[in-house]
């Protein structure tokens, strides 16, 4: 993990870690790292999700990008899906998201993109983080007519929403979903695209005011989506988070259906339509013991990365393998994307259900989903760099594991985007497993806090 960029992108407290002055040198800076000073007159695009900060720090990288000579498009708010893809569809030199995903309105941050629609590599966020942090290079400020221009676009939304619907061949009609927006940047996709399909689509936090972005909604918060498939009999609901890019689900009896079986579901219907390449689907350490469990009975590989959709994606190029994601809901379909979807999967998910004419409960039972317990400890910023270094976290970890034995795991990380370390332990014993998470998490509270 780098000094500034975590596993998604820069991230903070809007004008407090996250400052303008920040911002502005993040501009700079990619400019110089991702176009070099051969092109006069680079161009980066700039899209944003719904919360309140977003403008201010669209204004600032804005600043700094035209003070290197890029020429800039604001998109407005749009998910970061769509910049992913619009940068390579417009042939722009990069793009920049502004977004804290999931997290609550007072963050924000930053993900760039390169001009082929993929997140940047460590190498390259390193080489930034060089020219901020530790003044590796200078970047070249213009002046007079090399300054950069700015201007905006009023169709992105409508080309991205037109390849969502490229991706499909079934009519939906008859379909009645429930779709929560999470006050986010769904809001201004995902009606047209819903309604044009043939859904009777049920709107749910699909009116942001700058500052409700995620609050007890979207994907991080599914009790109102589970209450409201319920009391409107729809057929499925699907649950986005700030910035598009995750998608959970809730069947019609109102139960969650995660990341792990969403992946399965569809790696399954590819593997049984011959287009799941190398029958392999790629996860993370994170995923359920049941999802692979699941890939053995059904003929799948599981193809394993570290926690992070960039990691899934990097195995994923490498291999040609055309699905993987997390259990959070971040689902990349390489034919159609070059990161994490939400509305994509939700597309992906609701085609499963067309073909098969199956209930979404009826796909997720086939995935079996061994007993999970996470606790997520709140630690302080020391803390959190000395994490590997702390002999007595490690012991505690090697013995729940040894108690554990064969018949579950411990898996003990650092968040990349947040002050947290993650304890998990899974297996078939609910009490055990609890018992042990609770054990590891009081020692990580004692050493870290």
């Amino acid at each position: 993990m780098g000094r500034l960029f975590g596993t998604d992108g820069a991230r903070g407290i809007a004008n407090s870690e996250l400052t303008c002055e920040l911002a502005m040198q993040i501009g700079r800076a990619a400019a110089m790292v991702l176009i070099g000073e051969h092109k006069k007159r680079p161009r980066v695009m700039i899209g944003m999700d719904t919360r309140i900060s977003s403008n201010m720090l669209c204004s600032a990288i804005t600043a700094g990008l035209c003070s290197v000579g890029a020429d800039v498009m604001q998109l407005g708010v749009l998910p970061t899906p769509a910049v992913a893809f619009l940068v390579q569809k417009y042939k722009y030199d990069a793009a920049v998201m502004i977004t804290a995903s999931h997290n609550p309105c007072e963050y924000n941050g930053i993900k760039i993109f390169q001009a082929d629609g993929y997140k940047l590599p460590d190498e390259l966020e390193e080489k930034i983080e060089a020219i901020i942090l530790d003044g590796a290079a200078v970047p070249p400020v213009k002046i007079g007519a090399d300054v950069g221009r700015i201007r905006s676009s009023e169709m992105p939304a409508f080309d991205y929403v037109r390849h969502l619907i490229s991706t499909v061949d079934v009519d939906f009609s008859g379909y009645r979903v429930a779709l929560d927006c999470a006050n986010g940047a769904a809001s201004v996709t995902a009606p047209d695209l819903f309604t044009e399909l043939g859904v009777d689509c049920h709107m749910k936090s699909s009116i942001p005011n700058g500052i409700n972005i995620n609050r007890d909604c979207g994907s991080t918060h599914l009790d109102g989506l589970r209450r409201y498939v319920l009391e409107y009999k729809c057929d499925v609901g699907f649950a986005f988070d700030g910035d598009a890019d995750r998608m959970l689900a809730v069947d019609e009896n109102g139960e969650v259906v995660d990341g792990d079986k969403i992946i399965a579901i569809c790696a399954k219907d590819m593997k049984e339509r011959g287009r799941l390449d190398a029958d392999t689907a790629v996860v993370t350490v994170m995923s359920n013991m049941g999802f692979f469990e699941f890939c053995r009975k059904n003929g799948i590989k599981a193809e394993v990365t570290s926690v992070g959709d960039r990691y899934v994606l990097e195995n994923m190029r490498a291999n040609n393998y055309k699905i993987g994601g997390e259990q959070s809901g971040h689902v990349i379909f390489f034919d159609f994307a070059s990161t994490g979807d939400g509305q994509l999967t939700a597309l992906q998910l609701l085609s499963v259900m067309k073909r098969t004419g199956k209930k979404l409960s009826e796909l997720a039972a086939e995935m079996e989903v061994f007993p999970q317990v996470l606790i997520n400890v709140k630690v302080s910023q020391m803390g959190k760099a000395r994490y590997d270094k702390d002999e007595e976290i490690k012991k505690a970890i090697e013995s729940a594991q040894r108690e554990l034995g064969d018949s579950g795991r411990v898996l003990v990380r650092v968040s990349g985007t947040e002050p947290l370390v993650r304890v998990m332990a899974e297996g078939r014993d609910r009490e055990l497993i609890k018992k042990l998470t609770e054990e590891i998490a009081d020692v990580v509270r004692e050493r870290l806090i």
